[in-house]
């Protein structure tokens, strides 16, 4: 699955040609979840509250990007790397 971005130990990746709808997986500290792109909800999963607020904090400043992600990741094309939360 490729990388689209890491922060304070927060991996944020897309599967390729994934189901709908438009979402990323975000990974801490063993655990995991899927928000959708559009709405920032949790699809499925969990992640601290901390680690949950700081990746929304993050796909909030980078809509734009993380769907532009999604087309490219749902033709199978590579990826953009989006700038992680300083």
């Amino acid at each position: 699955m490729p990388e689209v971005s890491r922060f304070f130990g927060i991996v944020i990746q897309m599967y390729l040609d994934d189901h709908v709808p438009p979402h990323f997986h975000a990974r801490h500290a063993g655990m995991e979840v899927v928000v959708a792109i559009e709405t920032m909800a949790i699809l499925r999963g969990r992640l601290s509250p901390r680690a949950h607020a700081l990746v929304v904090e993050w796909a909030s400043l980078h809509l734009e990007e993380l769907s532009a992600d999604w087309e490219l990741a749902r033709s199978n094309r590579p990826l953009k790397r989006i700038a992680p939360l300083r």
